[in-house]
């Protein structure tokens, strides 16, 4: 094989291995959503309980996007990657086999420090191998694959639970795990290094860390632990201590000056974060109101969940192209605008919401987040040079988890306030339609913060090589 052949081969399979892992990490997320009245009747789990099997992946993923992105460029994205494939694909045949709540929840930790291995590099190495003038359809090829996880997660995911166990979910992704073990080890040559020889922080790691972790876990167990709101201050100070100390490292995990020196890229992670804190557990509360609530199985709830996903991809790609005619700006305010209406209509559910109400409002909220999206990643690209793409890809990966962690961690507070250590039943029927419509309320409120967030970036003006905004 001469070296242009070669060089396509790897091109190729790392577009393969991207986009299947691409896939994975959304696609868990939200089938297991429509597995967890199911778990919680297995294991007669609590509804807090039955939450942190959702919020720790989610938890664990965003307190290591960062470090393991950064120890990628520094000892070789591939390795890592590798390696996260491996303890991803371990830790999902664990979760399969768990044998209690409390065993699923620490083999989901497991499965969130693999995902992020995988997660933060993948992107990174895409980018590598493929040069500026293919970056961009690649980019859109990897979009689209998480979008087709988020769209099969609730169906695929309630067929499976609903005909095989909800067992059946995790071997599912263990089989995607695998297929891209094997391809990314035996077809994907070479090693991508883009900081060989630079000093890992790790103090900026293990702040960061422990600083998230430290915060959403005490947000998140406010109601019922008297000690959380201490581990909620030490985080609020463990994470005001990490960018302090970012600002002094030369070679820090997390540029901060970035954030100050760039309006436009700025402000799209900031709605970038309160976006997905105010919609990413919108799944998570409806699987647990159309099941134990409204007596639906999981596989007609998962149907009716598929309305969102499907016209966010259906429409990501014409708001995308829009995005690049009118001001990015305009577009994603508006799409946070159109979240924001769905999310109000969710405040006022009730017991007797028909099903085709539901759909037509998740069609709506789909709406929103197509505009939303694809617009305001492409201010956050559009933003910075282009030797910045990497940084820019990853921190906008790590507002998603960071964003969706924070949407768990609220929902589950709200749940935990009103019903505690009680389990899912139709007997809670009136505690957990007033939990699900505060956190919705909740949910509508910090969208529209999120308009005037998104609108205060400014028009989006390419910057040259090494130039700034």
């Amino acid at each position: 094989m001469n070296k242009t052949e070669n060089r396509e081969s790897v091109k190729k399979y790392a577009l393969i291995v991207s986009t299947l892992a691409s896939f994975s990490t959304p696609f868990i997320g939200n089938a297991v959503n429509l597995a967890i009245p199911s778990i919680g009747e297995k294991f007669g789990s609590n509804a807090v309980m039955l939450s942190w099997i959702v919020s720790c992946f989610l938890l664990t993923s965003a307190a290591l996007l960062l470090p393991f992105g950064r120890l990628g460029d520094i000892i070789g994205r591939k390795k890592l990657f590798l390696f996260g494939q491996v303890i991803f694909c371990i830790s999902s045949l664990l979760c399969g086999t768990a044998w209690s709540t409390e065993s699923l929840i620490v083999f989901r930790v497991l499965q969130g420090i693999g995902s992020a291995m995988s997660f933060s590099t993948n992107i990174a190495i895409l980018t590598a191998v493929y040069p500026p003038s293919e970056r961009g359809k690649v980019l859109g090829i990897n979009t689209a694959a998480v979008y087709t996880g988020l769209s099969l997660g609730p169906v695929l995911g309630g067929i499976l639970n609903r005909r095989f166990g909800w067992e059946s979910i995790f071997y599912f992704v263990l089989l995607i795990g695998v297929t891209v073990l094997f391809l990314a080890a035996t077809r994907l040559k070479g090693e991508w290094i883009g900081a060989k020889g630079e000093r890992y922080d790790k103090a900026g790691a293990f702040l960061y860390t422990a600083g998230m972790v430290a915060f959403i876990y005490g947000f998140s167990s406010i109601a019922t632990s008297s000690s959380a709101k201490y581990i909620l201050a030490l985080g609020l100070f463990i994470i005001i201590f990490f960018i302090i100390q970012e600002l002094k490292t030369e070679q820090p995990i997390l540029n901060i000056k970035f954030f100050g020196s760039n309006k436009a890229f700025a402000f799209s992670n900031v709605a970038a974060l309160i976006n997905y804190s105010a919609t990413f557990a919108t799944t998570f509360l409806l699987s647990i109101f159309l099941q134990v609530i409204q007596g639906y199985n999981s596989e007609t709830a998962g149907f009716i969940l598929l309305s969102q996903p499907i016209i966010m991809a259906l429409l990501s790609p014409f708001a995308g192209s829009l995005s690049d005619r009118v001001e990015p700006r305009i577009v994603s305010s508006f799409g946070m605008g159109l979240s924001m209406l769905g999310l109000v209509f969710f405040a006022f559910l009730s017991e007797a919401t028909p099903a085709w109400l539901l759909v037509l409002n998740l069609m709506l909220l789909g709406t929103g987040f197509a505009f939303f999206s694809s617009p305001n990643t492409s201010a956050v690209m559009g933003s910075v040079p282009k030797q910045f793409y990497g940084v820019a890809s990853s921190t906008l990966g790590t507002m998603r988890q960071i964003g969706q962690a924070l949407s768990m961690a609220i929902a589950t507070l709200i749940i935990d306030l009103h019903i505690g250590n009680a389990q899912l039943s139709p007997a809670l029927a009136g505690l957990l339609t007033r939990s699900v419509k505060i956190s919705f309320t909740i949910f509508a409120a910090t969208c529209f913060f999120g308009i005037f967030a998104s609108l205060a970036r400014g028009n989006i003006s390419i910057p040259e090589s090494g130039g700034k905004k």
